[in-house]
């Protein structure tokens, strides 16, 4: 089905180009700001030369440029950092435009040359990247692709990001990612103008990063046995099993990413996630536990450890909490922040500070103890006062903290950052005091969730369609905008066990954020993103990049009439036409045309569904029992 759906786009591509030889179409993400389109186009020719400054920064960006110029295209490319007469044309401006900032460019494309200006290296990287999206889909290609026309329309760009923070969080604590794996995702991120790299690299399920002054944390917090299924649901695991499945960043591979990052313009900010999600923590140090001697201090498997369904905190059914009474809590955290301060030159340390249970806090003598001598009412207050003393020790090494929304309760400090994620309003209120925000509300920028029916995904407790993800307003109404730093998408990923799922994940909800983060609110148009996400589904194939078509897939909504079942159908985007079938066969086009709600059949089994555009089919067939069904009424 990929192969037909890529000879499908691949053709409509050629058609479109091939009818626009003079206009080949522009489909850039983000959407830039100012788009002025001459007429004509420039032709690259074989033998190309680039004129780029002298100095830091231009290292990847002429490597960029050198790199898809003579793969895929073959031709032959030289540098010339005096080249007056280069077809290709970088410039640091040496006045800096006020209106592109940093990581703004200005992009030019006539007839006989290509120029591109920034302020700094970093808006020509952009520019860069712009440009590779002007030429046709197969310059991701790792291969030459002859019998490609390689033109440019003749354009006059002007772009600069909405925000400063743009950011993807990528949760490498319950499944491990190897480093050239987080540097693919790091390659991906740069082309659609990311700059924000959030690591989470603590949670229960392992602890993923070198501290040379606790090696337990990873000779032991780093290694379980490895289980496969639904996470969040495994059996009990076997204490015998080998605890042979992980894995963990060594300090010197941590800086080579930071450094690969920074390259590209993305800033790396680290997650060690405390006081809760410290199974992996607390495995190799019982000691810091409220009751050190249980015996029940493991790293998580994805078996069940904590109830969820309380209708607020969460209760533990196994400890995971450090333990805020224990002094010695606070000695290895300093030891762990120490030497996190001095691996990541990025300001912020985000300390999590999310979804600890109150559960152990509340029968321990300890935190009694704790409580009574601090004057603390209750265990928000705990949890606050925990936040504060780690706070003292992030900043006393010159860092600055920033965590989960949760830490609002109880107060926080001045100089906090707040992530918001259960929305935007404690985001908003966070910004009204002065608190620096950055938004990643599960509403919109939860890419661990379902983004089609749950008959084509792994299952998960909620969904998230591309169109609402494209609804994301980083700044929204009621905001401080002074205090909203920018927005991220964040990748947890109990049910993500691999790179090319993880890319399925963000691609092309990645695409959605990205444009609610760079572009101007007034210039996102859903039906224009929508047909630029096709074309960039095949600059993704051509990347070998994994992306989900559940654009092409139906909603499915379930009513009850009485004893009757309806089963309701929409679609993303217009041009799609929709055939069933409640007879277990697979229907296609010559099947009936679905045009208003169906009813169930009495005796229906099985019912299928596929979407077709033009006489192909393009979604993917889906096949949902009856009964399943059934179950969706709400």
């Amino acid at each position: 089905m990929k192969k037909f759906f890529l000879l499908i786009t691949v053709s409509l591509f050629a058609l479109l180009s091939f009818g626009q030889q003079v206009e080949p179409e522009i489909s850039i993400i983000p959407e830039p700001v100012s788009v002025t389109r001459k007429g004509g186009s420039y032709q690259l020719p074989d033998k190309i030369v680039i004129s780029s400054p002298r100095g830091d920064g231009m290292g990847i960006v002429n490597e960029y440029l050198i790199k898809k110029l003579s793969v895929a295209p073959g031709k032959q490319v030289t540098l010339d950092s005096k080249g007056s007469n280069a077809d290709i044309v970088l410039n640091i401006n040496k006045k800096a435009d006020p209106v592109i900032g940093d990581e703004g460019y200005a992009l030019s494309v006539t007839s006989s040359r290509i120029s591109i200006s920034a302020n700094k290296p970093a808006g020509l990287l952009y520019g860069v990247q712009t440009l590779l999206q002007l030429l046709p889909p197969q310059i991701e290609s790792d291969r030459p692709e002859p019998g490609i026309v390689w033109q440019i329309p003749q354009v006059e760009i002007t772009d600069y990001p909405r925000v400063a923070w743009r950011g993807l969080m990528l949760d490498v604590a319950r499944h491990f990612f190897t480093v050239d794996e987080v540097k693919r995702y790091l390659d991906n991120m740069v082309k659609y103008k990311y700059n924000r790299f959030h690591w989470h690299l603590t949670d229960d399920e392992g602890w993923r990063i070198e501290i040379k002054s606790l090696p337990r944390l990873t000779e032991v917090g780093a290694w379980r046995q490895e289980q496969i299924g639904w996470f969040g649901g495994f059996s009990l695991p076997d204490p015998a099993a080998p605890k042979s499945y992980g894995g963990f960043y060594t300090q010197e591979e941590v800086k080579e990413i930071v450094r690969y990052a920074k390259e590209r313009n993305i800033e790396v900010m680290p997650e060690i996630d405390v006081p809760g999600h410290s199974s992996a923590f607390l495995a190799a140090y019982p000691e810091l536990a409220c009751f050190p001697e249980s015996g029940e201090h493991a790293v998580r498997t994805g078996a069940p450890f904590m109830d969820w369904n309380t209708g607020g905190r969460p209760e533990a059914l196994y400890e995971n909490t450090l333990n805020p009474a224990n002094e010695k809590v606070y000695q290895y955290l300093d030891k762990v922040m120490g030497e996190v301060a001095a691996l990541f030159p990025f300001e912020y340390i985000h300390t999590g500070g999310d979804e600890a249970p109150y559960t152990y806090w509340k029968k321990s003598p300890d935190v009694k103890r704790l409580m009574e001598r601090e004057g603390i009412k209750d265990m928000a207050g705990v949890q606050s006062y925990f936040g504060k003393r780690l706070e003292r020790i992030i900043q006393s090494k010159g860092k600055k903290m920033m965590g989960w929304d949760e830490i609002l309760e109880g107060g926080i400090t001045p100089t906090t950052a707040l992530m918001s994620w259960r929305g935007v309003n404690h985001g908003i209120e966070a910004s009204k005091s002065a608190h620096f925000v950055v938004m990643s509300p599960t509403t919109y920028a939860y890419i661990d969730y379902m983004q089609g029916d749950i008959s084509t995904e792994p299952k998960v407790y909620a969904s998230l369609r591309l169109n609402q993800t494209y609804k994301f307003d980083p700044v929204p109404e009621g905001a401080d905008a002074r205090f909203i730093l920018g927005g991220q998408a964040n990748l947890w990923t109990e049910q993500v066990y691999n790179i090319r799922q993880a890319e399925y994940m963000t691609w092309p909800r990645g695409f959605a954020i990205a444009e609610s983060l760079w572009s101007p609110k007034e210039k996102k148009d859903w039906k224009r993103f929508a047909a630029k996400t096709e074309h960039h589904f095949v600059r993704l194939d051509y990347g070998k990049t994994k992306y989900s078509p559940a654009i092409y897939d139906p909603i499915i909504r379930v009513t009850r009439e009485g004893e009757q079942y309806v089963v309701t159908l929409t679609t993303e985007i217009d041009g799609l036409e929709i055939y069933t079938s409640f007879d277990s066969s697979t229907p296609d086009n010559f099947y009936p045309r679905y045009d208003s709600p169906q009813p169930i059949p009495r005796d229906a089994s099985l019912m299928r569904i596929i979407t077709y555009r033009n006489g192909k089919p393009i979604g993917r067939l889906m096949s949902i029992p009856v009964e399943e069904l059934k179950k969706r009424v709400r």
